[in-house]
């Protein structure tokens, strides 16, 4: 009932999340309906990112870009620092669970950075320079909303693996299919950024 109503990746997430290693679980078709709903929120950000790319946009002017910003990190946005390191800190945190069976906080970090931090937070702030005339600041930020989101899809494959390969076919991406992608490597992370966007992230919490 729970695949049929709801999905095999809703179920799949549903019980790596919903469960600590050596511990029984009572499955919850809340839970089931909650990784519906992730799964949905994967598609309507996956369809903003490729509405606001041009149609020439492939995986190519991501690398170049990727490279760029290793080299000339001041080029980039507060917002666009703070969104790829926190990227970098949840692939080093994604690993490190992982390797120590940890597989349902694994998940729920994944969750919550999704859910909590690229899609109500950097996509918010990608539509000022999406939509503010400027080529360079709309090209720089299409970049970083590719990067991250399709390294993203490679971190949770594992746990909806249907959702995500589909998905990631709407991208501009290398390779033939998202389950034979090289897996995420972290790179460097900057905590300045991050300690620059929390008052700003708190201000707005509080004005809400």
């Amino acid at each position: 009932v729970a695949v049929e109503d709801y999905g095999a990746d809703a179920l799949r997430f549903a019980l790596l999340t919903g469960s600590t290693p050596g511990n029984d679980m009572k499955l919850s078709m809340q839970r089931v309906e909650a990784g519906r709903n992730f799964a949905n929120k994967l598609w309507n950000a996956t369809r903003f990112v490729v509405h606001n790319l041009d149609d020439s946009y492939d995986a190519q002017d991501v690398a170049k870009a990727a490279s760029s910003w290793r080299e000339y990190p001041d080029a980039l946005s507060i917002a666009d620092r703070w969104i790829l390191s926190r990227h970098h800190r949840l692939i080093g945190e994604v690993n490190r669970l992982i390797d120590h069976y940890q597989f349902g906080e694994a998940g729920r970090q994944l969750h919550e950075f999704v859910w909590g931090e690229f899609c109500d937070w950097y996509i918010e702030m990608a539509k000022v320079p999406l939509y503010s005339g400027d080529k360079a600041e709309s090209s720089r930020t299409q970049a970083v909303l590719v990067y991250v989101l399709e390294r993203t899809l490679r971190l949770l494959h594992p746990f909806m693996p249907f959702a995500t390969e589909e998905i990631w076919q709407h991208l501009p991406h290398e390779g033939e299919a998202l389950i034979v992608a090289p897996w995420p490597e972290a790179d460097a992370l900057d905590k300045v950024a991050e300690e620059q966007m929390e008052p700003i992230m708190e201000m707005v919490r509080a004005i809400r």
